[in-house]
């Protein structure tokens, strides 16, 4: 696949793991995104934000999307990939792949909600049409363990959501 360089693609996640620590530090399930362009520029950056702005689709992928965007000038981002903590889910996968970005990358799968090849694969589905290459475990176990301990401080026990 030929997404980005792996130095851009290291920097990216680095920053990406830091906004989901914000994130869960506010509250929020540890989620962080950051959207760069082919030279490595960020166009966009994003965290979890549902509980802080009471909206259901505040999650880091569609937050770091309307900034990029909004910087952009428009809706398309077809030389731009995405790289965020955790796989995306079926919302941010379907408004990833309607903003034509040039791939997605991403930490830890989600075998519940994952819309990028666990569970669903919006983003390369024939009947769909899509084509967004998809890279996924990239630093894995940084970002699983970060929503593994923000579910395990507040469900003792319980298993991840």
């Amino acid at each position: 696949m030929t997404l980005l360089n792996e130095k851009f693609v290291n920097e990216a996640m680095a920053e990406a793991l830091d906004l989901a620590r914000e994130a869960a530090a506010a509250g929020e399930t540890p989620v962080g995104a950051v959207i760069v362009d082919g030279d490595g520029r960020v166009l966009g950056r994003g965290r979890n934000r549902r509980e802080e702005l009471s909206d259901p689709s505040a999650h880091a992928e569609i937050l770091a999307l309307r900034e990029a965007c909004r910087a952009r000038g428009t809706w398309r981002l077809p030389d731009a990939t995405v790289i965020v903590t955790l796989e995306p889910c079926v919302m941010c996968a379907g408004a990833l792949a309607d903003a034509r970005v040039a791939g997605v990358v991403f930490g830890a799968w989600d075998a519940r909600w994952g819309a990028a090849g666990s569970v669903h694969d919006i983003l390369r589905d024939r009947v769909l049409g899509t084509s967004v290459p998809v890279r996924g475990g990239v630093r894995e176990h940084e970002s699983a363990a970060l929503l593994r301990e923000f579910f395990e401080a507040r469900r003792p026990g319980a298993q991840d959501d």
